[in-house]
């Protein structure tokens, strides 16, 4: 099993993770933040990836540093896991409907980390978090797991729907990406032999 923990401690945050890209979709998180528990577990259920989470942060000043460490490690675990990325599919896309609300999300596992982010919030504050602080994970994820992230609301008018799209649609998208290739599984998907940022793979 592909499996990885990252523990993380600043003068911020305390966070473990642990991952199993193989999984099933269980999952146990505790950040402190509860909107954002549910829309990681959202994350794990629809990716298959078992999700383990525990982020006590400085929450008596606002969410950032737990939002944005949090994604950091678990970006920073999914990266350990996939090692070299030997077979996996590596792109992965998904439209993700959730009631009036439609979400484009596509991903390149490319060792390139990138954010292309364009949502349809209405609101500023959702369940205990800051609307901006959606944006600001799914930056922190895709730069620690070195992947290239493109993230659309196509239409919606539910707050919620908007955030809850967005991350299954990741989570599907991801479930496709990091699937082995049974016809390529002793390969990896560039045609340059490697998917490591540094060597900017193709």
């Amino acid at each position: 099993m592909r499996s990885a923990t990252i523990t993380r401690d600043t003068s911020e945050t305390r966070i473990a993770v642990t991952v199993h890209l193989d999984g099933t979709g269980v999952y146990d998180v505790k950040t402190g933040v509860g909107f954002f528990d549910h829309m990681l577990e959202q994350l794990s259920r629809h990716s298959l990836i078992d999700l383990h989470v525990r982020t006590e942060g400085d929450l008596h000043i606002d969410e950032h540093h737990t939002v944005e460490d949090t994604g950091i490690a678990i970006g920073m675990a999914v990266a350990k896991a996939l090692g070299d990325k030997r077979g996996i599919r590596r792109y992965g896309d998904a439209l993700s409907p959730m009631d009036e609300t439609l979400t484009r999300v596509a991903l390149d596992i490319s060792g390139r980390p990138w954010l292309v982010w364009k949502d349809g919030f209405t609101q500023p504050r959702l369940g205990g978090m800051d609307t901006e602080m959606f944006q600001h994970w799914f930056h922190s994820f895709a730069q620690a797991a070195g992947i290239t992230l493109h993230v659309e609301t196509l239409y919606g008018s539910n707050n919620h729907h908007i955030a809850e799209a967005a991350f299954k649609g990741l989570a599907r998208a991801l479930r496709t990406a990091i699937e082995i290739d049974p016809r390529k599984a002793d390969a990896i998907p560039s045609t340059k032999g490697t998917l490591g940022g540094e060597e900017h793979a193709s």
